[in-house]
C-alpha cells in the first residue's frame, strides 16, 4: 500500500510538473529549464585540451556553462560509436570536433542525446554511399541510425567560419529535426511547432521568391524543407548577424526553434 500511495504522489507530481511546463512554454517559448545534471563527466585531459584549441563556441561560454558543455560532449561521445571507414583512424580529434558539433546545435535543448542516432561513421574524403549509389560529403541515415562525414569535408566547415557551409551543422539538423517530429519532450515539441511556423511562413505570398532573390541562402536550401532547414541553421550559426539583419522574422524563428535566443542570454547573464 505504502508502494502504491508512492508511486501515484510520483504520477501525480510527474503530471503536474508537465502541465506547468507546457504553460510556461506556450508563454515564454522554452523550456522551464535546460541544464540539470547531477554528476556531470568531464572529457579526457587531452580531449578538453582539443576543445579548447580548435572550437571557438566553447570559448564563449562562461565557466559555468563550460562545465555543462564539456559534460555533454563527454556523454556524447560515450555514447556513440565512432567508426573510420576505408583505413581513416579515430582520434580524440574526431571525436571531439563532431561531438561539440551536436553540443552547439542542441545546446539550448534539454534532451540532446537522440535515440535516432548510435554510430558515427566517417571517412577520409568523399564516398560512395550504399543509399544513394551516388558519392557524399555526409548524411544522416535514420535506418541504421548513423551520421556519415567525409572527414575532409568536415573539417571544411571550420576552416572559414562566415561562408555558411558547414557540413557537420548540416547533417546534424537533419537528425534534430527528424527527432524533433518523432519525439514529444519539451524541447521536440518547441522545435516541431517553430518549424511548422517557418514553413507556413514561406507559403505566404512572395515570402519564398524574396528569400530566393535575396541570393543570401544557397540554392540548395530550396531542394526541399529538409535542406531548407538545414542550410538556415548553418547560417544561423555561422553568419547571425547579416542574418537577423536581412530575415529578423525568420531568425527570430529559428532562435525559439533551437532555444539558443534563452542559451545566449544564459551565458551573457553568467546564470
Amino acid at each position: 500500500m505504502a508502494a502504491l500511495i508512492v508511486f501515484t504522489v510520483w504520477i501525480v507530481q510527474a503530471t503536474f510538473f508537465i502541465v506547468i511546463e507546457e504553460i510556461y512554454m506556450h508563454i515564454f517559448k522554452k523550456p522551464l529549464y535546460i541544464h540539470f545534471y547531477p554528476r556531470k563527466k568531464r572529457p579526457t585531459e587531452i580531449q578538453e585540451s582539443i576543445l579548447r584549441q580548435e572550437f571557438p563556441f566553447y570559448n564563449t561560454l562562461s565557466e559555468k556553462h563550460k562545465g555543462y558543455f564539456k559534460h555533454r560532449m563527454a556523454r556524447f561521445i560515450e555514447k556513440h560509436e565512432f567508426i573510420g571507414k576505408e583505413g581513416f583512424v579515430i582520434t580524440d580529434q574526431v571525436k571531439v570536433l563532431i561531438s561539440a558539433t551536436a553540443v552547439m546545435l542542441t545546446f539550448g535543448m534539454r534532451k540532446y542525446l537522440f535515440e535516432v542516432v548510435q554510430k558515427i561513421i566517417v571517412y577520409p574524403g568523399i564516398y560512395l554511399s550504399t543509399i544513394t549509389e551516388q558519392y557524399h560529403k555526409g548524411e544522416f541515415n535514420p535506418r541504421v541510425k548513423a551520421v556519415v562525414f567525409s572527414w575532409e569535408d568536415f573539417l571544411k566547415g571550420y576552416e572559414t567560419h562566415n561562408d555558411n557551409l558547414n557540413l557537420g551543422l548540416h547533417e546534424f539538423s537533419h537528425v534534430v529535426h527528424y527527432h524533433g517530429t518523432k519525439n514529444e519532450d519539451p524541447s521536440a515539441i518547441l522545435f516541431t511547432r517553430m518549424y511548422k511556423r517557418i514553413t507556413e511562413d514561406l507559403k505566404e505570398p512572395g515570402n519564398l521568391q524574396k528569400l530566393i532573390d535575396s541570393n543570401y541562402f544557397r540554392i540548395y536550401a530550396y531542394t526541399d524543407h529538409f535542406e531548407f532547414l538545414a542550410v538556415i541553421i548553418e547560417h544561423y550559426f555561422e553568419t547571425p548577424q547579416q542574418f537577423h539583419q536581412e530575415f529578423p522574422e525568420l531568425y527570430r524563428n529559428v532562435s525559439i526553434m533551437l532555444n539558443h535566443r534563452h542559451a545566449e542570454s544564459e551565458r551573457q547573464s553568467g546564470f
